[in-house]
């Protein structure tokens, strides 16, 4: 199992049946693959749909918010973008899971852009991270240069501060406490000094330290 899906199943734990769901471009596309058998989700989309399916080539006309061609389940509905977002900032959304560059102890975001590269554009992020009532961030724990990504504060343009419930990696789960950075869980043969090792981070040992759950693998 890569980093990539381990990642993707630990999140998948987090949804609750019944939810309404944003799920970012990248990674956490994968996390719908993962649901629990009695999970059933509902995704939201910025670009105007509620109830999108799995990724499709049958349906290249409907896109999710990354351009991937999906379907769209019984019951879906689809509408403009300003619609989409009232959704969001209304606080509709149970959940959106997001990619990240960089996420600090104080829960603040850093996921839009690198100073000095092209980027599309900002996307919905800014307004997901205010606007969901659960938001988490799912990421591999490190750079491809092997550089910290959860750090004591963010170093690039900040997608929004303090609203970040929980960080996944492929190392450990955090959930932010009362203000406080709490490690819950460490992935299957990870120790405690590689994690410290690799988070710039300060954080709190949760009083129940758990090894990561992942769900049922095939």
């Amino acid at each position: 199992m890569d980093n990539k899906e381990l990642i993707a199943r630990r999140v998948a734990q987090e949804l609750k049946d019944g939810d309404v769901v944003n799920l970012g471009i990248g990674l956490p596309t994968q996390v719908v693959n993962y649901l629990p058998t009695d999970v059933h989700i509902t995704l939201q989309s910025e670009n105007g749909f509620l109830g999108l399916g799995p990724k499709t080539i049958d349906h290249p006309n409907i896109v999710n918010a990354g351009g991937q061609p999906c379907g769209i389940i019984a019951g879906g509905a689809t509408f403009d973008s300003a619609f989409s977002f009232v959704l969001i900032r209304g606080g509709h959304v149970d959940a959106c899971v997001l990619g990240g560059l960089e996420v600090d102890q104080d829960a603040n975001l850093a996921n839009w852009m690198v100073p000095g590269k092209m980027v599309p554009g900002m996307g919905g992020a800014m307004d997901l991270v205010t606007g969901a009532k659960k938001v988490i961030i799912a990421m591999e724990h490190c750079t491809k240069n092997g550089e910290a990504k959860i750090l004591r504060h963010c170093t690039l343009p900040l997608t929004a501060k303090g609203k970040v419930n929980m960080i996944v990696t492929e190392l450990a789960v955090f959930e932010f406490r009362n203000g406080q950075l709490y490690l819950i869980e460490m992935a299957n043969g990870i120790d405690l000094a590689t994690i410290k090792s690799k988070t710039q981070a300060e954080f709190l040992i949760a009083e129940k330290l758990k090894t990561m759950s992942i769900g049922h693998e095939e």
